[in-house]
């Protein structure tokens, strides 16, 4: 089986600071793929450049076989009908409703009518467990829980292979982190989805994930949760293995992490 996300020695770097020295990672069709890394250690860049938000100044990165830093204006805007994303502060447009934040994707690529349009959009916001009630509230009359879901339901507007998720439960409490992760769970298993997040929430990565990529040293470590919990490299045992670490490893659904 070929990846479908492919990183091979990217580099990036801004002036003399070296962010990514030779950055390797694959990321499999249908896997749920954790990125976790210290502060400064290029999660958000790394993001960017899989995204082409970013040109790296070595290496490359394909989706589905396509090479995205050598792809033209054209070809990067066929790339990108192929995933959708989420972004840490859910991204909404402050000034359109949910409604027509989820519509505006739609509108772009696919010139429908009006109740087509205001169709296909409901249900996607359905399909995050948002109610009908939200279609036409605006980003500031939502919870942030809400807030997340909406940026959701735009993120799998265009009907996505692949979903970046950039800090998805940041800002939640863990009550609705945990609905936000198992809701993540559900759409991955019946929309066939393969799923790449970027998180600092132990719980979150122990819950969902099937591999974890770890970026020190301006590379990637990567494995299962039970090959990357046996890491000996300092950052990664403190991460893993501190009091946050051990309270996320007893919950429910961590031997299914571990082992899935």
């Amino acid at each position: 089986m070929e990846p479908i996300i492919s990183v091979r020695g990217v580099v990036n770097r801004f002036g003399s600071q070296v962010v990514h020295a030779g950055l390797d990672m694959e990321v499999m069709p249908g896997e749920v793929f954790g990125i976790v890394g210290g502060s400064g250690s290029g999660k958000s860049v790394l993001l960017r450049t899989m995204l082409g938000l970013q040109q790296p100044a070595a290496g490359t990165v394909r989706i589905e076989g396509r090479d995205v830093t050598e792809a033209s204006p054209s070809e990067l805007v066929g790339i990108k009908r192929r995933y959708g994303v989420t972004f840490q502060h859910g991204a909404l447009f402050t000034a359109l409703t949910v409604a027509q934040n989820v519509e505006l994707p739609i509108a772009e690529y696919h010139p429908v009518g009006e109740a087509t349009l205001r169709g296909l959009a409901e249900m996607r916001i359905r399909m995050v467990g948002l109610s009908a009630d939200a279609l036409d509230k605006y980003p500031s009359q939502l919870s942030g829980g809400m807030v997340k879901r909406a940026a959701l339901a735009r993120a799998l507007a265009l009907d996505p292979a692949l979903l970046f998720l950039d800090e998805p439960t940041a800002g939640l409490d863990p009550i609705s982190a945990a609905a936000f992760d198992q809701l993540v769970l559900y759409l991955q298993r019946s929309l066939r989805l393969t799923v790449v997040m970027i998180t600092h929430d132990l719980d979150t990565i122990f819950r969902t994930c099937n591999r974890v990529g770890v970026i020190v040293d301006g590379r990637m470590i990567s494995g299962t949760l039970a090959e990357i919990v046996q890491s000996e490299h300092p950052w990664i045992r403190q991460y893993f293995h501190g009091e946050r670490a051990r309270h996320a490893t007893s919950q429910p659904n961590a031997a299914e992490g571990l082992h899935g």
